[in-house]
C-alpha cells in the first residue's frame, strides 16, 4: 500500500471505529450520563444524521480549499471531537459533539475518494478507493472491539481518549504524507441533469434498499451489547470477541458480495436479502444460547456487508452520467437508515419491548426489502433499459 494512501486509510479507520464503538459502550455511556440505554441510542442517530445531512453541505462549502487541507482540518476536528466527547459532561453536550464529528466524517470520505483516485494510475483507481472502504471494514475488526475492550477495562470515557490518540496518528500521517492538492473545480448547469437521475427507478428502489438494510442490520446492532448481555448472558470482556467475530464476516462479506455483483447483481441481491431475513429470524431464536448467536453473528454481519456491495454498485452503475450526486447518495442514504434503525429501536424498547425482539423487526424490514427487489428487478427486465455512459471528465 502507498504510504499516502495508508494515511488515508488510518483516518478512514479513526472515524469509522468512533461512529460504531458507541454499540460496544453504549451500557456504560447510558449510565455514566444518567440516561436510559435506549435514549443513549439517540447518540447513533446523531452521528448518522450529521454523516447525512452536514457531510455534504461541508463537502460543497469547501470546494474551493485545497484538498490536503481540508483532509487535515477535517482529522483536527475529529481530534477535537474525541477529546470533547471524553469530557462530556451531560448527554446533550455529548450528542452535540457526536454531531460535530459525523459533519467532518461524512465530508472526510467524498474527499479522501477523490484525492486517493488522484495518487494512483487509472489502472489502480479501484483499488485506491477500496482501501479507504478497507478502513470502516477494519475499524469493525479491530477498533469496534478494542474500543469496546477500553471502556470495559478503564471506562468508556477512556475509549474516547484513545480514538483521540489514533486522530493524531492520522494527523501526523496525512500532514506528512499528502502532497499538495488543488481545489475542485466549480461546475454549473449540472444540477438539474443529476436531480433527474433520481426519477430513475433504478435509483430511487436502490436508495430504499438500502434504507431497508440498514434498519435490518442497525436497530439489532445499536443495542447489540445489552442483548447480548441480558438475554444471552454474556460477561462483558467476552462481548468484545462477538464484535470481533461479526468485524471478521463484514470484512469477508465485502469481498463475497464484490465478486456476486459482478457476476449477477440483482439475482445475488435478492436472494442475500432472503436469507438475511431468514438469518435475523435465526438471531430471534438462538438469541438465549451463546455458541448458536456467535455463530448467527458472525453470518450476519458477513451478509450485511454483502447485501450493501451490490446496491451501491447499482447505484453508481445507473448514475455513471451524474457522478457527483452518486457520490453524496451513498453514505447520505447509509446514515438515514442508521439514523432511523437507532430512533425506531428506542421507541420500541421504551415502548415495553425486550431486546431480544429487535431482530425480528430486522427480519421483517429485509423481506420487504427482498420484495422492492424482486418487483425492481422485474420491472427493469421488462423496461429493457440499459445504464447511462459514463460523465466525461
Amino acid at each position: 500500500m502507498p504510504l499516502p494512501l495508508f494515511a488515508l486509510f488510518l483516518a478512514a479507520f479513526a472515524f469509522g471505529t468512533t461512529e460504531f464503538v458507541i454499540a460496544g459502550i453504549l451500557p456504560e455511556v447510558a449510565v455514566g450520563l444518567g440516561v436510559s440505554i435506549p435514549f443513549a441510542g439517540y447518540l447513533v442517530s446523531g452521528y448518522a444524521l450529521g454523516i447525512a445531512v452536514g457531510g455534504p453541505l461541508l463537502t460543497m462549502a469547501t470546494r474551493g480549499v485545497s484538498r490536503r487541507a481540508i483532509l487535515i482540518a477535517l482529522t483536527i476536528a475529529f481530534c477535537l471531537g474525541q477529546i470533547a466527547c471524553a469530557l462530556a459532561p451531560s448527554f446533550a453536550t455529548m450528542l452535540a459533539f457526536r454531531v460535530a464529528t459525523a459533519v467532518a466524517h461524512g465530508a472526510y470520505f467524498g474527499i479522501a475518494m477523490v484525492v486517493a483516485v488522484g495518487l494512483v494510475p487509472q489502472a489502480f483507481r479501484g483499488r485506491a478507493v477500496s482501501v479507504i472502504l478497507a478502513g470502516l471494514t477494519v475499524s469493525n475488526i479491530i477498533g469496534v472491539p478494542a474500543g469496546a475492550a477500553i471502556g470495559g477495562l478503564w471506562g468508556w470515557r477512556a475509549t474516547f481518549w484513545a480514538m483521540a490518540l489514533v486522530g493524531v496518528l492520522a494527523l501526523v500521517a496525512i500532514f506528512a504524507l499528502i502532497p499538495q492538492t488543488k481545489s475542485e473545480s466549480r461546475q454549473s448547469g449540472h444540477l438539474g441533469r443529476e436531480v433527474r437521475v433520481l426519477g430513475r427507478q433504478q435509483v430511487w428502489t436502490s436508495l430504499i434498499l438500502m434504507l431497508a438494510l440498514m434498519i435490518g442490520q442497525m436497530v439489532p446492532f445499536t443495542y447489540i451489547t445489552p442483548l447480548l448481555r441480558e438475554v444471552t448472558g454474556l460477561d462483558a470482556m467476552v462481548i468484545p470477541w462477538i464484535l470481533l467475530l461479526n468485524g471478521v464476516g463484514a470484512t469477508l462479506g465485502v469481498f463475497i458480495g464484490g465478486r456476486l455483483s459482478d457476476w449477477k447483481l440483482m439475482p445475488s441481491l435478492i436472494v442475500m436479502l432472503a436469507i438475511q431475513a431468514a438469518v435475523s429470524v435465526t438471531l430471534y431464536l438462538v438469541s438465549p444460547y451463546p455458541v448458536p448467536m456467535a455463530a448467527t453473528i458472525f453470518v450476519w454481519g458477513a451478509l450485511n456487508f454483502a447485501i450493501g456491495t451490490p446496491i451501491q454498485a447499482r447505484i453508481l452503475m445507473w448514475t455513471a452520467d451524474a457522478p457527483s450526486l452518486a457520490s453524496s447518495l451513498i453514505p447520505s442514504g447509509f446514515n438515514i437508515g442508521i439514523a432511523i434503525a437507532a430512533v425506531v429501536g428506542a421507541v420500541l424498547l421504551e415502548g415495553g419491548y425486550g431486546y431480544r425482539s429487535l431482530p425480528v423487526l430486522g427480519a421483517v424490514t429485509l423481506a420487504l426489502g427482498c420484495l422492492i427487489a424482486i418487483l425492481s428487478a422485474a420491472r427493469e427486465h421488462r423496461s429493457a433499459v440499459v445504464p447511462p455512459h459514463p460523465a466525461l471528465i
